[in-house]
């Protein structure tokens, strides 16, 4: 059975293009909800997650509309395919129902993972560099060893400006509120970065 998911990031969006791809490609069902692309709570990607069963096929019209990200979404193709259950994005030509489909996906993983190990690099690198300016990176007060390591991260990728403050936050999937507070204990001047990047 061919599942649909459908996504419109705000309240103006409309998703008729989407529902209607989907159900062109033969999907019996669609799950479709309006939330951000960052957004943790998504109750219709929950409900079809608890629908599927073993031989059906999830399909999204691209595959930003399912994930938050990279990491998110080979997450979610790996739950997927514990429950026997493929994934097809009609604009990306993917398909992990075939074998050249599964390959292109253990590539997004290779890659998800290359990009954990860049970010870890990175900040290693950066716990040196402030050692021998005589900034020593400790437990911040109240936080767990977690909290302390996505701080010492999100201050990094911050500092790049690479990133915005969205992609942040959900890469490490913490709320903007989060990341902030996270900042201001790094001694990070947000204000002032602000100013410069834009």
């Amino acid at each position: 059975m061919r599942i649909g998911y459908a996504r419109v990031s705000t309240q103006d969006q409309n998703p008729d293009l989407q529902l209607d791809a989907l159900t062109e490609a033969g999907c019996e069902k669609v799950f479709h909800e309006k939330r951000s692309g960052a957004s943790k709570e998504r109750p219709e990607l929950d409900k079809l997650l608890e629908h599927v069963r073993k031989g059906d096929v999830v399909v999204v019209w691209k595959l930003d509309r399912l994930g938050r990200s990279l990491k998110h979404l080979v997450e979610l193709v790996g739950h997927l395919e514990e429950k026997g259950v493929g994934l097809m994005s009609l604009n990306d030509h993917i398909d992990t129902t075939t074998p050249t489909g599964k390959l292109t996906f253990h590539l997004f993983a290779a890659l998800a993972e290359f990009e954990r190990d860049i970010i870890r690099e990175r900040t290693m690198a950066g716990l040196k560099a402030a050692r021998a300016r005589g900034r020593v990176g400790g437990r911040p007060k109240g936080l767990s060893k977690e909290a302390q390591d996505k701080a010492i991260i999100a201050e990094q990728l911050y500092n790049e400006g690479k990133l915005s403050v969205n992609a942040i936050s959900g890469h490490l999937s913490i709320s903007k509120r989060t990341l902030y507070r996270y900042l201001r204990y790094r001694g990070v001047e947000i204000g002032e970065i602000k100013k410069e990047q834009g």
